[in-house]
């Protein structure tokens, strides 16, 4: 049986922090700490040595996560300081360190387990945020087992090779749109009801694949664009309730959006090519029992899916 923390849709709840400047030597820190079973990750921000106050106070729970505030001297500023994140290295999560300078653009980094501490550059650019947003999505789509059986159940049931990158390409397109828009506060849905019609959407995926019949292509199987596109401005919905925990530079926000979603499209072909080599192999490694494993191979595919589907969308349905 999966419990309920295995099926959440998004496995992406990185830490942050955030540092931002009120008067030439004082900064605002405000440390985010993801919540691990209703206690603090067994993570901690230090601060350069020179500031008054290198470490914040105990956090307190937002219901979220783990939140400290307060408010540092720091005489030399953080450009060309050091600050490390204490005990990242033993965690699967990354931390994201947002830098706003009263007199420059903000700067955006990332902290992870191999690399829990970094040297704040001296001429920040947008390539740093291209890079870490990149990440995020590419570990996001890695990561969200939703949205990746999504694909998989796409790829069980599109066969044409050129069909099936034609309809993840719709589906990023799609979740693009509404990624941007709920991002920038132009369209607002309940995280709840959104999670339940993902869900949905990969029952009816998982529906499809059992009712097809070699000879007579399904609905998704002609317009495969058309239905990925459709349910991709709902999985986007999901993707934004991601990238609202951690949050967008204001200034960076297309920059930030892009890189995201060019990081999702990537990991979604990626796990493409990694799930065609392997049937590619099969073929090569056992060609006589090809045909007749895919006969059989197929409905329970399908029907695994769709359970594991419907799993999640009772489950979701009863957190209303």
């Amino acid at each position: 049986m999966l419990s309920a923390k295995a099926t959440h849709a998004h496995a992406l709840d990185p830490g942050y922090l955030d540092l931002r400047q009120l008067a030439t030597d004082t900064w605002q820190v405000l440390w985010r700490k993801p919540d691990v079973t209703g206690q603090p990750m067994e993570i901690d921000a230090l601060l350069p040595g020179q500031c008054d106050q290198p470490r914040g106070p105990e956090p307190k729970s937002d219901g979220a996560a783990w939140i400290s505030t307060w408010v540092v001297q720091c005489d030399e500023g953080f450009a060309g300081q050091t600050i490390a994140i204490e005990g990242l290295e033993r965690q699967r999560n990354d931390v994201l360190m947002r830098i706003q300078p009263l007199s420059s653009a903000p700067t955006t980094l990332r902290f992870t387990p191999d690399m829990p501490v970094l040297t704040i550059p001296e001429q920040p650019t947008t390539w740093t945020v291209l890079g870490s947003y990149f990440l995020l999505g590419f570990e996001h789509i890695l990561e969200g087992w939703d949205h990746l059986l999504f694909v998989f159940a796409l790829f069980v049931l599109v066969r044409d090779p050129w069909r099936l990158v034609g309809a993840v390409t719709a589906f990023t397109v799609a979740h693009s749109i509404t990624l941007a828009l709920a991002t920038l506060g132009v369209l607002r849905v309940p995280a709840p009801p959104v999670e339940a019609v993902i869900a949905l959407s990969i029952v009816f995926l998982a529906l499809e694949i059992l009712y097809r019949k070699d000879g007579k292509l399904r609905l998704s199987e002609q317009y495969p664009w058309i239905v990925c596109f459709c349910f991709g401005l709902l999985h986007g919905l999901g993707f934004a309730g991601a990238l609202a925990e951690i949050g967008v530079p204001p200034e960076d926000i297309f920059a930030a959006l892009f890189a995201f979603n060019v990081g999702v499209e990537v990991g979604q072909l990626l796990f493409i090519a990694v799930l065609s080599t392997l049937i590619l192999l099969w073929r090569l490694l056992a060609p006589s029992v090809t045909s007749k494993a895919g006969a059989v191979a197929v409905p329970v595919t399908g029907y695994a899916i769709g359970c594991v589907s419907m799993y999640w969308l009772v489950e979701r349905v009863s957190g209303f």
